[in-house]
């Protein structure tokens, strides 16, 4: 026996069969554009809808753990609870038996000439959907094709002694066989490999069905690691949901290793009687498992809930989400009231922009992991909040308005879309932060100490900076959503000394420059974080001269100087 071309066959045909999973994955995402993300936004508000999202979003992307953490992220912001982040987490476990069900047919012998279509499609059509289907039908065929490959390679293991003796231990001990399910799917980092895997030991004889089963379990179990790795270090909302993920993968192996032996005779039995293959038994068993297991489970998800709660204490999430305030059904019957939704969706957005951007200045001052991810999160749900609301006030503009309604649709528009460019200056600044502290690096290489690149970095100014900006978002958010002119006023009031520091910070790094301190490089990172946070100002500026009716002349109001901040006029403020 030719041990080394057994090994290599084997590896290159699980490297062929991973490489063909996830470029198949890819392509059902691509074709899907961003609407996987909608659906679990929008179609989770039940348990039960939120498992069948669930098995939606899994069977689109051919991965569970893909699912799990775009539901991850949907808590982190606020999007959705943690119920329903269970919810999906059981209807991604559904959904991954898909994959086995796939394998089960028996089409590698076309293999070759799928892989030959999908070439096809990828180099010789331009159109985007086209190349799409042609990844999707490329990675189809080299799963099948990695699977022969497997499948060869493992052939000649059923002659060895040692491996005859494991597979004998296997069918004697479920326990053993449920820990090597999950080594062997920690260690591949897919659930869908190890079934393959155990499909075509199965399919050519190499392993019993009592040994096989266990390690089927155990797959369930080793797929929650990718879920563990990825919240080590994240939000709460990650540690619970993939806490949940465990505990609901652990209960249901512990459940089905307790009935061990009346499933796999139940499972014998319907293979015969259905007349199954090897491949598509494994596949059944797997389904059968996780659809019994999501549906005993399922009535207990509130239960679960609340123990991981207890279990990982701390705030769920940044922000809570109300969906409530855009109802469509009363665009056509309330216009103005429609409105008036819109226009609470925009302080609820504000909000979101304000966490924003505090989570960004507190990885100007921490740099670290959860700051990063939480502004990113929120960048996420800006933008669909963005969306969403630009769709909604789209709807309404082709309903007859008030006059006044049509000017306050006009700006309710406008302080939208002023409040998703903040949020992208945030995203800017927190880039620009990143390559800036890269250049700090390279310039204590260089000779420069940690000192003097903390003193650059943490710059008093720049801080300085970075409050007064925070307090003009704060309070232009807040003088939009009550109607304040005192505060629109300060807003207007404290964009003059923001500027004048914008201009003092400047010099101060040209003049560091010219005396040789520092790299033009850090110098234009932190320039850029400058001119960004100027921006964002000027944004909150116009969300301010919005409340005072001046930011364009047909929305002029009268104003008493009175309610404007001290040293501000109505002439001052619209000049």
């Amino acid at each position: 026996m030719d041990i080394q071309a057994m090994l290599f066959q084997f590896l290159g045909g699980l490297g062929i069969f991973l490489f063909g999973l996830k470029y198949m994955g890819d392509g059902l995402q691509r074709s899907a554009g961003d609407n996987l993300r909608e659906i679990l936004n929008r179609f989770t508000k039940t348990p039960l809808r939120a498992i069948l999202a669930g098995v939606f979003i899994t069977v689109m992307i051919q991965s569970s753990s893909g699912a799990t953490v775009l539901a991850v992220g949907l808590v982190s912001a606020g999007f959705m609870t943690l119920k329903q982040a269970i919810g999906v987490i059981m209807g991604a476990n559904i959904g991954t038996t898909i994959t086995a069900f796939i394998i089960g047919v028996d089409i590698g012998a076309y293999a070759l000439p799928i892989l030959a279509l999908g070439a096809f499609l990828l180099f010789f059509f331009k159109n985007p959907f086209v190349n799409s289907m042609g990844q999707i039908i490329f990675g189809f065929g080299g799963l099948f094709y990695g699977l022969e490959l497997m499948g060869a390679g493992m052939e000649p293991l059923e002659t060895l002694p040692v491996f005859k003796e494991i597979m004998l231990s296997l069918s004697e001990s479920p326990i053993l066989g449920v820990f090597a399910g999950t080594g062997l799917t920690v260690l591949l980092q897919s659930s869908s490999a190890t079934i393959g895997i155990l499909q075509e030991l199965y399919g050519h004889g190499s392993i019993t069905l009592e040994a096989a089963l266990p390690v089927l379990f155990g797959n369930n179990i080793g797929t929650t690691i990718t879920a563990i790795l990825a919240s080590m270090g994240a939000s709460v909302a990650a540690k619970r949901t993939s806490a949940s993920h465990v505990i609901f993968n652990l209960i249901g192996t512990i459940m089905i290793v307790i009935i061990i032996s009346p499933f796999t005779v139940f499972m014998s039995s319907l293979a015969t009687r259905l007349s199954l293959n090897p491949e598509m038994t494994i596949a059944f068993a797997h389904g059968i498992f996780n659809i019994s297991n999501v549906l005993i489970q399922m009535w207990f998800i509130n239960h679960l809930a609340n123990f991981v709660t207890k279990l990982i204490p701390g705030q769920e999430s940044i922000l809570e989400y109300d969906s409530s305030h855009l109802d469509q059904s009363i665009i056509q019957t309330a216009p103005t009231m429609a409105l008036n939704q819109a226009k609470l969706e925009v302080g609820q957005m504000g909000e979101f922009v304000m966490e924003e951007f505090k989570s960004m200045f507190s990885y100007y001052n921490k740099q670290d992991p959860k700051s990063r991810q939480d502004m990113m999160h929120l960048e996420e749900v800006v933008n669909d909040i963005d969306v969403n609301l630009t769709e909604y006030l789209m709807l309404i503009s082709n309903v007859e308005l008030p006059i006044h309604s049509v000017s306050e649709h006009g700006v309710i528009m406008d302080v939208t879309k002023y409040l998703e460019r903040i949020g992208d200056h945030c995203e800017n600044i927190l880039k620009n932060i990143q390559e800036a502290r890269k250049a700090a690096k390279k310039s204590i290489k260089k000779g420069a100490t940690d000192i003097e690149i903390e003193k650059v970095f943490f710059d008093e100014d720049l801080v300085l900076l970075f409050n007064l900006v925070e307090k003009n978002i704060a309070e232009s958010i807040r003088s939009f959503s009550e109607n304040n002119y005192s505060l629109a006023g300060e807003v207007i009031q404290r964009e003059k000394e923001i500027n004048q520091l914008e201009k003092d910070i400047r010099k101060k790094y040209i003049k560091r420059l010219n005396k040789g301190k520092g790299v033009p490089s850090e110098g234009i990172l932190f320039v850029d974080i400058v001119s960004n946070l100027e921006r964002i100002s000027d944004h909150s500026v116009k969300i301010a001269k919005h409340t005072l009716g001046i930011r364009y002349p047909y929305q002029k109001k009268n104003v008493a100087t009175s309610e404007l901040a001290p040293n501000v006029t109505a002439e001052g403020a619209i000049e």
